[in-house]
């Protein structure tokens, strides 16, 4: 283990730490806001330009394709380039793509648009998680991730405010419009945020690494001996790990539980969470009143967060992956067959508790499993492939839901995405590994 690793891993939460989970934590708040707008214009729009649920569904996927390229291309662009860099100008392309979708005259228009405002998305998530976790250390590095995502279901409750009060006022254009602060918001992130001194150290900066750790150290009361950094052994950049690599005997296993991991919780996700609006409507509910449903079901997101971060510690990940998983699948069996508005209402609670406290587990464990030099690359060719199951749910809800008609339908939707989300927990249950209470440099590899 290096110096600056086994000092990271020494420090209590600091005041830095904080700042840094909460700076970026405001990005991840915009990244869920912009998705949960979708949901809501998606059923809007329907409506306002009278366009067909196969075109919907294009609407949902072409973010989700951007996201996938995004998160593919930003893993490798931030192991080179770090992690800083990554996060602020993939934010800027999405906070501008997000507001431009707002003066979208046709159709195509927006769906090029969205295509972009997914790309910034989709290349700021394993970056964003990868610093908080390269920044923690190692008794808390789950929970603060964890604590990152659960920004996402603010950001969701304030789409959902934005879907409830101002969508059916002033029109599915105001959503896109509020979508472009991130844009403003990326200057300041850009100023405030340091570089993870993980990767400083990977690439041989060492005397950088040290300043900023020193500095946490001084945060935490803990005396370190002057120009430590010149102590260290010297630095050998290593060679960086290629895609080829990841699926080498030494990372394989860790790459496939990843990749089936990001798949099904994506396809599964967005499988109902874009469509859940439009699927109320449907069954009778005014657009309003769907908006309300969906808004009480996001705040049901917060505890599901925070039981997640406090057993993430405490059972470890491969447990409480496997147990939200199941738990998701069961809330998604039970959602699919709710014959009232209660049952809606309690289901659906229990959907977005489990799914979403799965999510952020997903992400505690994702950058755990590979070296520093290779973290985001890593990552995000996971979440990229994962992006490939959120970009194809939207296509195949429909047509299921279509095929068999309203009622049944939507049952046989809800029937297919319990089965996905029981297969993703038998993986976890049977392949994954342990990452709780080691170093990232123990566990990767």
């Amino acid at each position: 283990m290096s110096k600056i690793t086994a000092r990271i891993d020494n420090l209590p939460n600091t005041p830095m730490m904080w700042k840094i989970l909460i700076i970026v934590g405001f990005g991840w708040m915009f990244d869920a806001m912009d998705q949960g707008m979708v949901a809501g214009v998606m059923a809007a729009i329907g409506k306002d330009w009278q366009i067909s649920t196969g075109q919907l569904g294009l609407l949902g996927s072409s973010g989700m394709l951007g996201m996938a390229i995004g998160a593919a291309l930003s893993g490798m662009a931030a192991d080179r380039w770090g992690r800083k860099k990554v996060i602020t100008w993939t934010l800027i392309i999405f906070g501008l793509a997000s507001g431009l979708s707002g003066f979208s005259t046709n159709f195509t228009m927006l769906l090029v648009l969205r295509f972009i405002t997914g790309f910034g998305l989709g290349g700021e998530l394993p970056a964003a998680s990868t610093l908080v976790s390269e920044f923690s250390p190692t008794r808390v590095r789950g929970r603060n991730v964890i604590f990152l995502e659960s920004f996402w279901a603010w950001g969701w409750i304030v789409a959902s405010l934005v879907a409830y009060l101002l969508i059916p006022v002033y029109g599915w254009r105001v959503a896109f419009w509020i979508g472009a602060v991130p844009a403003l918001f990326a200057a300041y992130l850009r100023r405030v945020v340091p570089e993870s001194p993980r990767y400083l150290e990977a690439v041989g900066k060492i005397e950088e690494a040290d300043a900023l750790v020193r500095r946490m150290e001084e945060e935490a009361g803990i005396v370190c001996e002057v120009n430590s950094y010149e102590e260290e052994p010297e630095v050998v950049k290593t060679q960086r790990i290629t895609f080829k690599d990841l699926w080498s005997k030494k990372y394989i296993r860790s790459t496939i539980v990843l990749w089936i991991i990001w798949f099904g919780i994506n396809f599964g996700y967005y499988g109902f969470v874009l469509w859940t609006p439009t699927l109320l409507v449907d069954r009778g509910f005014d657009l309003v009143k769907s908006f309300e449903y969906t808004l009480i079901m996001c705040l049901a997101q917060l505890p599901g967060y925070f039981s997640a971060a406090f057993l993430v510690e405490r059972i470890g990940r491969k447990k409480v992956l496997s147990v939200y998983f199941a738990g998701t699948a069961i809330a998604a069996w039970l959602f699919g067959h709710a014959g009232s508005t209660n049952e809606v209402l309690l289901f659906g609670c229990l959907l977005y508790f489990f799914s979403l406290g799965a999510w952020g587990c997903v992400y505690a464990y994702t950058p755990e499993v590979y070296p520093t030099v290779a973290r985001v690359s890593g990552a995000g060719w996971a979440t990229a492939f994962g992006r490939v199951g959120a970009f194809t749910a939207p296509f195949i809800v429909p047509i299921i839901y279509n095929y068999f008609g309203t009622d049944v339908g939507y049952t046989y939707v809800f029937i297919m995405l319990t089965l996905v989300f029981i297969l993703v927990a038998l993986v976890v249950a049977i392949l994954g590994k342990e990452t709780m209470g080691k170093t990232l440099e123990e566990i990767s590899g």
